[in-house]
């Protein structure tokens, strides 16, 4: 259950992300280079949670 709800949150991430990068705004606005910045950051992240989940997952179906 846990891994499932970290993809959940990893897809939020990289959403955040995104948006960071559209809308240059983050609790305050940001200019160009920053809100690209955090942005991929946000959506690196978000990938790395993902990309942990399915590892864990696929981990746990092999031990069975």
């Amino acid at each position: 259950m846990f891994n499932y709800l970290s993809i959940l949150i990893g897809i939020f991430y990289i959403a955040l992300g995104v948006f960071v990068m559209v809308y240059k705004f983050f609790l305050i606005p940001l200019e160009g280079i920053t809100s690209h910045l955090l942005g991929g950051l946000l959506i690196i992240y978000g990938v790395f949670r993902i990309g942990r989940a399915i590892y864990y997952i696929r981990k746990k179906e092999e031990d069975v």
